[in-house]
């Protein structure tokens, strides 16, 4: 097919960037840059793994899924169906967490998925150092990959636990910030999510009836491995600063509220009072 009849089968499909994503369904498939697809833009191209993603994208299987690979800040992250899709609204946490941590500062991430949140941060802080944490032996090893692919693999250590069980941290020390994206969408809410949202994994979605089931467990249980000093990041719902804050509160945690480029509240800053 051509770039313009693909174009349409993804609009007709109702995908609102059709012409991004045939741009880059292309690309990744036929193993073409954009300057040479644009050059081509009227010639059939010809491939069976395009055929087949194109019919998984007109299903609204995620494109990020469908590439296999997905930029996030400025890294590229190998992704599957068991992590989260990166998103840019989590940049801010990684930004954030860029500016505040303390020089040479080692910090955990909790729910680490893909590894992005770690990984992003390491590579705008090369003087840190991290460790990530996920409860699936999949998304470790995924983080692990995607550590190496972008530099950051000799600075990041991994480990397979449970922030339910915070036992595993008496082995890893303390820590001068934790940092976390966990899940934060009610469990009653994610009956009503979109089609795409779907795909992903429920785990890395759903934060329990209210969606703070995390944040309590991470705020109350997990203060006592930090340094002094230390603080911790959270990504949040745009819903979620109040409540975010009343949880760091009665914990003795003052609670900073950074918004996203959309202008919602999304990343908690938590320092001891």
């Amino acid at each position: 097919m051509t770039y313009n009849e693909l174009c349409n089968l993804l609009f007709e499909a109702g995908i609102e960037n059709n012409r991004t994503e045939a741009a880059m369904l292309i690309c990744r498939f036929c193993n073409i840059d954009k300057v040479e697809l644009f050059k081509r833009s009227n010639e059939d191209f010809i491939s069976d793994e395009l055929d087949a993603a194109v019919i998984k994208r007109c299903s609204h299987y995620p494109l990020q899924y469908i590439l296999g690979i997905w930029e996030f800040c400025h890294e590229s992250y190998r992704i599957t169906e068991n992590t989260l899709i990166p998103r840019q609204d989590t940049e801010v946490l990684v930004e954030t967490a860029a500016k505040l941590l303390p020089e040479k500062a080692r910090f955990i991430d909790l729910c680490t998925g893909s590894g992005c949140v770690a990984i992003s941060t390491l590579a705008m802080r090369p003087d840190c150092r991290a460790v990530a944490v996920d409860i699936f032996p999949e998304t470790v090893e995924i983080a692990g990959e995607n550590a190496e692919q972008n530099g950051v693999g000799e600075r990041l250590g991994l480990m397979r636990a449970d922030v339910f069980e915070p036992s595993f941290m008496e082995e890893l020390g303390t820590f001068d910030c934790i940092i976390s994206n966990p899940p934060y969408i009610t469990t009653e809410a994610l009956e009503l999510l979109d089609e795409e949202l779907s795909f992903e994994p429920r785990a890395a979605l759903d934060g329990g009836a209210d969606g703070l089931d995390f944040y309590r467990q991470i705020i109350s249980s997990y203060g006592k491995y930090l340094n002094h000093g230390g603080t911790m990041l959270f990504e949040i719902g745009f819903d979620q600063a109040e409540s975010v804050s009343e949880i760091a509160n009665a914990n003795g945690y003052s609670c900073e509220i950074f918004k996203d480029y959309g202008g919602n509240d999304r990343v908690a800053y938590l320092s001891a009072k």
